[in-house]
């Protein structure tokens, strides 16, 4: 899978930051702790902009920003070929010719870079109106993975319970329950049930300041 494969995977804006609002507040739940979390959603991040993140803690990692503009990924694997370390610094050729204006200020947005430059080996965007997801012409290096973008988007891209469950089992190492997970991605209102099943010794109290933080649908009567 590559970028052209992601962006044909792809909902829409509006259901991808719904789905990245629920892995957040599964993450959330899963770990309390947020230096150890995978996915995270930030409902404030800018004046009129939210941004959905991934990172993996070994220099991995993806970002989205949704604006009114539209929508804006990047993501970096910083083993890949196509990385600008591997290539004198340089963004890889096509990667971002072709991004509109409007996008223009992600793809030099400080916190997505390093000593100036986009930290990305994926981009996509998504402008208000379009039809479909968008990524530059690009030539790929030989490989399997050669943009990373199997291994940075397979959980996203797969909006089945079954695919969260089986990343979280491997990377929290310990079993998760799969109708718990259905629930929050189907956004449900959480329990005070429904978090132990995924994590016993957490209840809604305890996610405060997460369900504001992500934005996610509060509980009755909350």
């Amino acid at each position: 899978m590559t970028v052209h494969d992601v962006a044909s995977a792809l909902p829409d804006a509006a259901v991808l930051r719904e789905r990245c609002r629920a892995l957040a507040m599964l993450d959330a739940i899963m770990s309390p702790e947020w230096e150890s979390r995978y996915y995270s959603f930030d409902s404030r991040w800018a004046p009129g902009e939210q941004m959905a993140s991934m990172r993996n803690g070994s220099g991995d990692a993806w970002s989205i920003v949704f604006s009114s503009a539209g929508a804006f990924i990047r993501g970096f694997d910083h083993e890949s070929p196509m990385s600008p370390a591997n290539n004198g610094d340089e963004l890889w050729p096509g990667l971002v010719d072709r991004v509109p204006e409007v996008f223009s200020g992600c793809v030099a947005e400080p916190a997505f870079s390093y000593a100036g430059t986009l930290e990305a080996t994926v981009c996509l965007w998504r402008q208000q109106g379009d039809d479909r997801w968008h990524a530059g012409e690009l030539t790929f290096p030989a490989g399997a993975d050669p943009d990373g973008a199997n291994g940075l988007f397979r959980v996203l891209v797969d909006s089945s319970p079954v695919a969260y469950q089986r990343f979280a089992e491997d990377y929290y190492e310990t079993a998760v329950d799969l109708e718990a997970v259905g629930d929050v991605l189907a956004l449900r209102p959480l329990t005070d049930d429904l978090v132990r099943r995924l994590n016993a010794d957490v209840v809604v109290a305890d996610l405060a300041e997460d369900l504001t933080e992500i934005g996610y649908p509060a509980r009755p009567g909350v």
